[in-house]
């Protein structure tokens, strides 16, 4: 998996991500949130990640 690396086009005074795993006993889930935006928010399940190391 190649990092996104693209710049944004608008700088943002003041923003709040928050992320949390989620486990519904068939599928954990990573979700990451801007608690400052409506809809701002994606989840991805867990198993299909990988770690910081093979990231870098």
């Amino acid at each position: 998996m190649a990092p996104n690396t693209a710049t944004p086009a608008q700088s943002v005074a003041q923003s709040e991500v928050m992320a949390s795993l989620d486990d519904d006993g068939r599928t954990e889930r990573l979700i990451i949130a801007d608690t400052t935006a409506d809809d701002a928010w994606l989840s991805v399940p867990v198993s299909g990640s990988v770690t910081l190391q093979d990231w870098q």
